[in-house]
């Protein structure tokens, strides 16, 4: 890329964020309610996104070789287990994700 093309593609892409961050206070400001569609997606699209990463996480889990889907399986527990009991979502995520590293590099090799 040229320093042109470089300066173009940085400004689209700052124009680009910056268009989706500002747009949403633009379209709802504080002083009007919100349609109740959006409050609708507010309250669901967090749990059908949470459903969507764990699906995609996954989607390539080998159970019919070895390990059998272990590490994942461990790692998935431990991250329900500790979100129902601690109700952290940033604890419960983290501490699968180390779990299931820990694992895959030092258990499972």
């Amino acid at each position: 890329m040229t320093v042109v093309q470089s300066m173009v593609t940085i400004a689209a892409v700052v124009l680009g964020t910056m268009v989706t961050r500002f747009l949403p206070f633009i379209i709802f400001p504080e002083s009007t309610e919100p349609p109740r569609f959006v409050r609708y997606l507010g309250r669901v699209l967090p749990f059908a996104m949470s459903g969507l990463l764990v699906v995609y996480s996954l989607r390539n889990t080998a159970i019919t070789a070895t390990p059998y889907g272990i590490p994942e399986a461990v790692a998935l527990l431990l991250t329900v287990v500790l979100h129902w009991w601690k109700r952290n979502m940033l604890l419960s995520i983290s501490a699968g994700t180390i779990a299931y590293m820990v694992l895959v590099q030092f258990v499972f090799v």
